[in-house]
């Protein structure tokens, strides 16, 4: 996959994330990754997508005054997090490259009245911001997205715009080991944040690089099939239920990190499961998901490419990290 092909389908994908109505998912899947049920009562209703993978706030310290930058913002969730955090006299701007997110976060700044709140659009590689204006920088479960090849262009951005002094606290998920290659060519995997995963000494490298001083990685161990294994209802469901449907002609793959369905054009014989046999419909569209959270989707694997998503347990391959920095 080249960026341009990576960053179209990022693009489609969190298009169609921005539509996402389901609140009690989004609940489920933050609490899962450290959110308190004070900050889920504090965020206007609909910033909240579900499409965290960590929670930056927890380790950044924001005081009262200080700019605190959102790298891949989306609705707006940590934004107007931080928002509180820094008000009355600081600032919290989102960036994000999406029209579709961009507009709901902006529409729901209107009803929330969050005069210390900004959105810009722009890619998080090139940055239309001044320099050296914030005193920290965050990210939740984004920079995972970006093409291999221009990932270290982040980290160099993000220190050009941190006040000396200013410090980054970012959440994102990571490779705990070298991926197959049937998992990094799945575009659904990608576009779901875990084909895209580097590996832990890929990012010290790219942070030390850059010029930051006192980093700081560790893995939170939080559960990531927590994303496959919630439903809207933001019930999280265990054991052999829901029921599983089995594969009989051509499937396809329309999932994502992190909650991996299937489309199955046609279906033959009535699935079963454990919890007791099940009627399958002639043609079956089944909701896709995504990174996370319910949301329809026409990303598909390359022809020829192995759906990776369906049999694979998350934790096995990635995982929830905390990455800490400082730029002198």
């Amino acid at each position: 996959m080249d960026s341009s092909d990576i960053y179209d389908q990022v693009s489609k994908h969190y298009s169609a994330a921005s539509q996402i109505t389901s609140v009690k998912y989004g609940e489920t899947v933050a609490k899962s990754f450290g959110y308190s049920e004070e900050e889920l009562a504090n965020i206007p209703e609909g910033a909240n997508l579900g499409l965290s993978c960590g929670n930056p706030l927890a380790i950044t310290s924001l005081r009262e005054g200080e700019t605190v930058i959102d790298l891949g913002s989306g609705a707006g969730f940590d934004v107007f997090l931080a928002a509180t955090r820094v008000s009355p006299t600081g600032q919290a701007i989102g960036v994000d490259m999406n029209d579709d997110m961009l507009s709901r976060a902006n529409k729901i700044k209107t009803t929330r009245n969050a005069t210390n709140v900004s959105f810009i659009k722009g890619v998080i590689t090139d940055i239309p911001l001044e320099s050296g204006i914030a005193d920290c920088i965050i990210s939740n479960c984004v920079i995972n997205l970006v093409p291999d090849a221009e990932k270290a262009l982040v980290f160099k951005e993000i220190y050009r715009l941190l006040k000396p002094g200013g410090r980054l606290a970012v959440s994102d998920i990571l490779a705990k080991k070298p991926l197959p290659e049937k998992l990094k060519n799945d575009i659904s995997m990608y576009v779901g944040c875990i084909a895209g995963a580097s590996q832990l000494a890929e990012y010290e490298t790219w942070l030390k690089e850059s010029g930051f001083t006192d980093v700081l990685i560790s893995d939170t161990n939080s559960d990531l099939n927590v994303y496959r294994n919630t439903n809207d209802d933001g019930v999280v469901q265990t054991g052999c239920c829901p029921p599983a449907v089995d594969p009989v002609i051509e499937k396809k793959a329309v999932t994502s990190c992190c909650r991996p369905k299937e489309v199955e054009p046609v279906v033959e014989k009535a699935a079963t499961s454990c919890c007791g046999p099940k009627k399958a419909d002639p043609v079956v569209e089944k909701e896709a998901t995504s990174c996370c959270g319910p949301k329809k989707t026409d990303s598909t694997p390359a022809a020829g490419t192995e759906t990776a998503a369906a049999d694979t347990d998350l934790n096995e391959w990635v995982g929830s990290y905390k990455i800490y920095a400082v730029k002198n």
